[in-house]
């Protein structure tokens, strides 16, 4: 933690569908939920006060509760008390905005953090007329999903109109790499309201775990993330094929014995049939939170090949394990992982072939004293740059700016 810290503030982060609380691994539960906790915890034992507004999507949820670190959580009442696509949210939002602006009209908040789109829409309405400034993360953008999904995009038509209105409407874009940048300023954001801060990374969670890798038995490879197309884990079990003695581990989706009901592990199992290596590749289902360090520091590689990531946390957490990563260079990839370094880089599937994505793992396995040294080198830069306690700084740093220009302009009004 840094020695001096911003004056306490009072701080809504708004975050409609992915809770703090969530449990990980669903469709829509990922990088997002855990940036809202991580980033809720640490502003709070910093001192400030923090309130998570999340939607109330189960019957049985308390109206408020208080975590172990002092963060207040609000189930917003707005749509049904279940869950519901993210995708389908955005008909609920009116009613979610509506709840912010009563509440906040008698106790405003200092600054408003907005996380994903459509809590940008349900903010800004919360905030109308208050002076309060409301930062936005977009945490995924509509542009860049739209060209890599196409006509399989299952967002609202409205996305990309109103994220573009969202950047010009709030008193800052807190982006999280340097790819995003590029894309918020063809969307018509001007550059000078958009700051960059990274996802972060627990250390002290994901470390060496001791005694994790052994010389017996083949090379592990590992993926991690939710089971959807756009993770690229059949790319990992189509390069398998041409990687002898190496085996793939999957880690993602629902628990394990519920994987037979999921139809991407069966779409997966098949691709992996039909590339002749199913007896290689384990998918293992849900990893609880604490057993991610040990299965992380026991493989060789992990291997992290979206199509498309806008940030991507997993290749931080392995290299916080000391493990040198294969990833796709996109997104945030081409910030945290640096090619030569802590791992390498590899173009994307419609890109880059089979062939090479297998070689560059082969020659990585086949010298073990380069993947030590991108081990060591990837921990070292988890530790200078991608720490949570230093995310926590950096974006405490842009709502102290904006709260003391607030008054000037660029509040919601």
């Amino acid at each position: 933690m840094s020695p001096t810290h911003s004056a306490p503030l009072r701080v809504a982060l708004v975050s409609e569908h992915a809770s703090p609380l969530a449990d990980l691994g669903g469709p829509d539960a990922g990088g997002q939920n855990v940036y809202v906790a991580q980033l809720a915890g640490h502003l709070a034992r910093r001192g400030h006060e923090v309130t998570v507004y999340t939607r109330r999507d189960g019957p049985g949820l308390a109206p408020e509760l208080t975590t172990a670190h002092g963060v207040k959580v609000v189930h917003v009442p707005a749509g049904p008390a279940s869950r519901v696509p993210k995708d389908e949210l955005l008909p609920c939002m009116p009613e979610f905005g509506a709840f912010l602006a009563k509440r906040w009209r008698t106790a405003p908040p200092d600054v408003v953090h907005a996380h994903f789109w459509m809590s940008g829409t349900a903010a800004l309405a919360g905030a109308r007329g208050l002076g309060v400034p409301v930062v936005q993360t977009y945490h995924a953008l509509g542009t860049v999903k739209k060209r890599h999904q196409g006509s399989e995009d299952t967002s609202p038509p409205q996305r990309l109109a109103v994220e573009a209105a969202i950047g010009r409407a709030c008193r800052r874009v807190l982006a999280t790499c340097a790819d995003e940048v590029a894309e918020l300023i063809a969307m018509g954001v001007d550059r000078d309201r958009v700051s960059v801060v990274p996802c972060g990374v627990d250390p002290r969670h994901f470390a060496p775990v001791a005694g994790a890798r052994t010389a017996a038995g083949p090379r592990r490879l590992l993926a991690v993330g939710r089971l959807v197309r756009r993770k690229g884990f059949d790319r990992a079990i189509g390069a398998l094929a041409a990687v002898p003695d190496a085996e793939l581990l999957i880690a993602g989706g629902p628990e394990a014995e519920l994987l037979f009901a999921e139809p991407e592990a069966e779409r997966l199992r098949k691709v992996a049939e039909d590339h002749g290596v199913a007896d290689r590749v384990t998918l293992l289902g849900a990893v609880a939170h604490d057993r991610m360090p040990r299965l992380m520091s026991g493989a060789d590689l992990v291997l992290s090949l979206p199509d498309y990531e806008p940030f991507g946390i997993v290749p931080i957490e392995a290299m916080a394990c000391r493990t040198p990563v294969v990833a796709t260079a996109v997104g945030g990839h081409l910030d945290t992982v640096v090619d030569g370094v802590t791992g390498a880089l590899v173009l994307p599937a419609a890109q880059g072939g089979q062939e090479h994505l297998a070689r560059v793992i082969r020659t990585l396995l086949d010298d073990p004293e380069r993947l030590a040294r991108y081990g060591r080198a990837g921990r070292e830069r988890v530790l200078a740059h991608y720490s949570w306690d230093r995310v926590a700084d950096g974006v405490a740093r842009v709502y102290s700016a904006v709260r003391a220009t607030s008054s000037l302009s660029g509040a919601v009004r």
